[in-house]
């Protein structure tokens, strides 16, 4: 009873500080939130991968090129923290799933003792006159089942968001974070990605697309009158986790 009372009182005060927000923003919409450094973020960390033995550079005399370098001639493509790099989001995802199984079983036993050294004539002596020596045990059993499932999805985006490279990996990897904001009247839409890209997968146009994203984290929500009355109450969501039927 305890713990189901400091739930209830977590739900509520998580309700009114929503509130206290929403209250705020009557008459004005979701404001935009203000630009901010994103490695200043409490909850922003470094990001560690593995990385390769490093190697020492070899020097050629007389040469122009640099072993290991990956161009020979310079170009604006992002490649230190603070560049920025357009992000091509275009996630087309279908899925479809049919499953069906049926299972039935069907048991039967029986047990007796008709004959054992004379000492079947002796069972009425412990057991009731009714118990027969050749029938003792007799069961059976019946069990089936059918289950049918289907799942059916269809989802389509298609983006552009510029990100900034936050961090710069031994190996050249680029840690790259970005996020856009759009308000349209009172509704606010919020698109946040994060991953780890090659700078060869940069392309000439300084552009990269997003399954070239290792560890990519792409987030696309909406904030506002219309997303609000899209989701329950959270009262309503702490009851469905609860309650155990």
């Amino acid at each position: 009873m305890t713990r189901l009372l400091a739930l209830l009182l977590a739900g509520t005060m998580l309700a009114g500080c929503n509130a206290g927000t929403r209250l705020a923003e009557i008459g004005r919409g979701p404001q935009l939130t203000e630009i901010e450094n994103p490695t200043q973020s409490p909850n922003w960390r470094p990001v560690s991968m593995p990385m390769p033995a490093p190697r020492e550079p070899i020097a050629n005399a007389n040469s122009l090129w640099r072993p290991g370098s990956r161009a020979f001639f310079r170009d604006q493509r992002a490649a230190q923290v603070g560049d920025i790099l357009t992000v091509l989001v275009s996630i087309r995802d279908e899925a479809q799933l049919a499953n069906s199984s049926t299972r039935s079983r069907d048991n039967s036993e029986s047990l007796g003792l008709p004959a054992m050294l004379g000492l079947e004539s002796s069972i009425n002596r412990i057991l009731p006159n009714s118990v027969s020596a050749s029938n003792l045990v007799s069961g059976n059993s019946t069990s089936g089942s059918t289950g049918a499932g289907q799942i059916q999805r269809t989802e389509t985006v298609t983006l552009r968001v510029a990100a900034t490279v936050t961090q710069v990996l031994p190996n050249g990897n680029l840690v790259l974070g970005g996020r856009q904001e759009v308000r349209v009247n009172n509704e606010l839409r919020d698109l946040g990605i994060t991953g780890v890209i090659r700078p060869q997968d940069i392309q000439s146009d300084n552009t990269v697309r997003h399954d070239r994203l290792a560890e990519a984290r792409i987030a696309y929500i909406g904030r506002g009158m219309i997303s609000d009355v899209q989701q329950p109450r959270y009262g309503q969501q702490l009851l469905d986790i609860i309650l155990p039927f």
